[in-house]
């Protein structure tokens, strides 16, 4: 299908170790795809769109939970081709995600997994449930996900808008990734 195609690329920022964006600057070898059970947008290469300060704060989170894993917050920017992307701000897609999860459910373990907060074991399950099944359907293969993340306190009495608010991206085709840049940060 047509629509999933998207001919868009875009600038996103990955929140890591200092050590792994000079090994990735200066090797050329990729960034890692996350393969938790709870990554939201199933397994990929996590980013933030045009988000760089949100990556850095990212890692400053991750390194005070795991000081071993990040010594040194840093963020690299990269260009990315979007590709066949599975667009969760696309109604259509949405759709589709619904009838995924019908279709998990026949298939779900006891307990159900669930969201809890920041982990998503639910979202991360239909995704890598429901993805393989609309490549087979649709022979594709999908490249990125990209979905809105409400996050955060909100930005005043009694809003919906979200301090932390953002778009991320999960690059399932490392090819997608054009090139790695070192961008400027600061918190």
């Amino acid at each position: 299908m047509r629509h999933f195609d998207y001919q868009r690329t875009i600038i996103a920022y990955h929140g890591c170790d200092e050590s792994v964006v000079r090994r990735v600057l200066l090797t050329g070898d990729p960034l890692s795809a996350s393969e938790n059970d709870y990554d939201w947008l199933g397994y990929g290469i996590y980013f933030w769109e045009f988000g760089p300060e949100r990556a850095l704060e990212w890692a400053v989170e991750q390194q005070k939970r795991n000081p071993k894993r990040i010594k040194k917050p840093a963020v690299i920017g990269a260009v990315i081709h979007l590709g066949n992307c599975f667009d969760l701000l696309d109604t259509r897609n949405t759709s589709m995600l619904e009838a995924a999860y019908d279709g998990y459910l026949t298939l779900a373990p006891e307990p159900l997994p669930l969201n809890r907060g920041p982990l998503h074991f639910l979202d991360c399950a239909v995704l890598n449930y429901g993805l393989p099944k609309l490549e087979e359907a649709y022979d594709i293969q999908f490249q990125s996900v990209r979905g809105v993340f409400q996050e955060g306190t909100p930005a005043f009495a009694g809003s919906d808008i979200r301090k932390k608010s953002h778009i991320q991206i999960a690059v399932r085709d490392p090819g997608c990734i054009l090139g790695y840049f070192k961008p400027q940060t600061r918190l």
